[in-house]
């Protein structure tokens, strides 16, 4: 069964195992004991303290290991926030960042702080022009992840660390998505990352903190790692990320030229297979093994479970699969289509022949969801006798105000106007994107009486 969700959570690495295993009978002691085994323990977590600052490129007494790339993160922000308070109280962090970024920027905002988010372009990348202007006199801290989640694209993370530089600004990235690729360019003030990201067992993060950067730990002070992690290493976990980080990049531009020539293979043909469909993401910019595109007219929720009984595991930023039923704040800042979103993130060792039977299935399962939720199969005819239409969608969800939409839009003549009316968060991102997929002319929205938006739509052809 392809598992097609290495962004997520990457399979072990076989060395990853091998070192697990190793290290369950030869660190299991208290590595800050002097004793013989404790000094087996300490010599063990040395070690992997020294490759992960090798592939990291960084000084082995500026890492720390932590719990997870999400307490990596919240860590990284709280301590450089905190030891940076006498310049201000300003983060400013990119509007795709992962949610371990956001959600410490939401917290940090409602302590009294200054959160400011950089918008994007719809390739999903930040302009440093713009992030540049955005580092006011009062910024303490600046995040910028290396590479997207959800859609690939690689963040201009040179150029941004230079601006942050001349400024005297520290720059934390999260380098969780790409660092088992490739080092991070340099410039970087922390960096943060996850070892289940790259092939390595979870519940295993790590924190580089560049020296002479002010950083102050936040939370109650312990003598391990630094007192930047509190609590008793679990040192088998971190010898096999270790060892499995020191692997991966030992493969990965081998690996990666092979993963990429598949990916393209997807990003070309899946828009021939399938109609009305949007590749979203950097084109060339981006991770060599990740690929995410939405589908008009088609529910998430469904198209995932669909694929997956089809024997494919991939994930979505739709908000058809989401319990919020609000789209992914990686879409929605990009202005791209969300419903019927697919990510698709190759594991190493994907085989073509996996990824030509993704593409035999995924058409004729995208048309058996659209002909369940009616969706038009193609633009309709144009009798036009009115200037002038109001679909009522109120209470229905994605896709259905798209696909009501569509059904209608022949219905008025060129240059007459379809309202949708429309409580569902998807419609004020999917609705404009639609129209720039069809070349209709969206004229925007408006508070709806009844609850909701009138989202208005100008026919043009």
């Amino acid at each position: 069964m392809p598992y097609f969700d290495a962004a997520s959570a990457a399979p072990l690495h076989p060395v990853a195992r091998q070192a697990l295993l190793a290290s369950l009978d030869e660190g299991w002691a208290d590595p800050a004991r002097l004793y013989r085994e404790g000094r087996r323990a300490r010599l063990l977590l040395d070690a992997a303290r020294e490759a992960a600052a090798e592939a990291v490129g960084c000084r082995p007494d500026e890492l720390v290991f932590t719990p997870s790339g999400t307490r990596a993160v919240h860590s990284g922000v709280s301590g450089a926030l905190a030891g940076r308070r006498r310049v201000g109280n300003r983060l400013v962090v990119s509007a795709v960042e992962h949610s371990s970024v956001l959600h410490t920027g939401e917290a940090h905002a409602a302590a009294g702080g200054t959160l400011t988010e950089v918008p994007v372009g719809r390739t999903g990348a930040v302009d440093p022009d713009a992030f540049a202007a955005a580092l006011a006199a009062d910024t303490a801290l600046a995040c910028l992840q290396s590479a997207n989640h959800e859609v690939g694209t690689e963040q201009p993370v040179a150029e941004v660390a230079e601006a942050c530089r001349a400024v005297g600004v520290p720059l934390l990235v999260d380098a969780a998505q790409s660092l088992g690729w490739g080092p991070v360019p340099e410039g970087w003030s922390l960096l943060a990352a996850s070892a289940h990201k790259w092939g390595g067992p979870a519940g295993v993060g790590l924190l580089a903190v560049r020296k002479g950067v002010r950083f102050a730990p936040q939370g109650p002070s312990d003598e391990r790692e630094s007192g930047r992690a509190p609590g008793f290493e679990n040192l088998p976990a971190i010898v096999a990320a270790a060892a499995s980080l020191r692997a991966v990049r030992a493969e990965a531009a081998a690996e990666g030229a092979r993963l990429r020539v598949l990916v393209d293979r997807i990003r070309a043909r899946v828009p021939e297979l399938v109609p009305d469909v949007e590749v979203v993401g950097d084109p060339v910019r981006r991770l060599p093994h990740l690929v995410t595109f939405s589908c008009l007219y088609v529910d998430g929720e469904t198209l995932l479970s669909e694929l997956d009984r089809e024997g494919f595991s991939v994930s979505s930023g739709s908000s058809c699969t989401s319990s919020t039923l609000t789209p992914s704040h990686v879409l929605r800042a990009m202005g791209v289509l969300s419903e019927g979103n697919v990510r698709v993130s190759l594991p190493a060792g994907t085989s073509s022949e996996d990824v030509d039977r993704f593409l035999a299935v995924l058409p004729g399962v995208v048309t058996g969801v659209r002909e369940r939720l009616g969706a038009p199969v193609s633009a309709p005819s144009a009798p036009a006798p009115s200037g002038s239409l109001v679909v009522d969608s109120l209470g229905k969800r994605c896709p259905i105000p798209v696909i009501e939409l569509a059904k209608v839009i022949g219905e008025v003549p060129v240059g007459g106007t379809v309202t949708v009316l429309s409580d569902d968060a998807a419609a004020r991102l999917d609705i404009p994107a639609w129209c720039e997929m069809r070349g209709q002319s969206y004229e925007g929205e408006s508070p709806w009486a009844g609850g909701g938006a009138a989202y208005v739509v100008r026919r043009v052809s």
